[in-house]
């Protein structure tokens, strides 16, 4: 038996990042960004980017609604459907050659890609929340599976100079990390950053294939300061507090890791099963 208030709070997470990022497309349309959208998917003599950002950002919160009252077969199937049609959206957009950076050689080295990757952790999310089919096992990698894509990707960038270079402004102000800046260069501090995602997305990976209660939990604790510490930064951050941080670039891309704590609590339900099962083997 699954403990219930981890699914509460993974549809807490999911509800919560839902209402902030369809508020932001509802009210700024992130023009830029569903530009992007509209061309590949070519409905510009449809709708504008500005629509297709209501549009989205309207779709969100219907689903922030429906994740919390879904109790029936109908609304489960309904959430199920609209949460995979917000990740799977943005996800084709990968395949634009304007997410990549070209003179750095595009594919792995991601440009405006790096927020849309994100939307991968929604695909294990609606299976966990509305799919009966799968066990706690699979949901567990499934669930593993875009942590250390991100973790992963993401790190590696930081060993580039424009990556470290463009995370000053956020590690400066952080009162947890700008202390990096004093002992190691702009260039180090990132490498250190980066090492540190991978170490953790790798350990955890390794936890699931050993089965090792323990390491599994250290590093969820590892993998989930991650994505905890990118929320502060709509605290710290240059302009915190106001609506342009939270309702737009920086917001939009930050609260999306709420998604990977989501991710990290289903795997959590899973080394309730792992320790329960050991306990009675030994």
């Amino acid at each position: 038996m699954t403990p219930n208030y981890i699914n509460h709070a993974v549809k807490v997470c999911i509800c919560l990042s839902f209402a902030l990022l369809g508020l932001s497309l509802a009210l700024n349309g992130s023009e830029k960004e569903m530009a992007t959208m509209v061309n590949f998917f070519k409905i510009g003599s449809v709708l504008s980017a500005h629509a297709f950002g209501m549009l989205l950002g309207g779709a969100m919160l219907l689903a922030a609604v429906l994740v919390i009252v879904a109790n029936n077969q109908k609304l489960s199937m309904l959430s199920f459907g609209l949460v995979l049609l917000i990740a799977v959206l943005p996800l084709l957009t990968l395949f634009d050659a304007s997410r990549y950076i070209e003179s750095l050689g595009g594919f792995p080295i991601l440009g405006s890609g790096q927020g849309v990757i994100k939307y991968a952790a929604l695909i294990p999310l609606a299976l966990a929340l509305f799919s009966s089919r799968l066990s706690l096992t699979q949901l567990a990698w499934f669930n593993y599976l875009p942590i250390a894509m991100v973790l992963i990707w993401i790190g590696g960038l930081k060993f580039y100079e424009f990556e470290a270079k463009g995370i000053v402004s956020l590690v400066s102000t952080s009162p947890f990390m700008s202390w990096l800046y004093a002992l190691f260069s702009v260039q180090w501090a990132s490498n250190l950053i980066g090492s540190y995602d991978i170490l953790f997305a790798v350990l955890l990976g390794v936890g699931l294939k050993i089965r090792s209660y323990k390491l599994i939990i250290i590093a969820m604790l590892g993998c989930g300061s991650v994505f905890v510490m990118t929320q502060t930064f709509l605290i710290t951050a240059q302009g915190a507090f106001s609506a342009q941080t939270v309702l737009a670039g920086l917001g939009q891309f930050v609260i999306k890791d709420l998604w990977f704590v989501a991710n990290l609590l289903v795997i959590l339900n899973y080394t309730h099963q792992l320790n329960r099962n050991q306990k009675s083997d030994t």
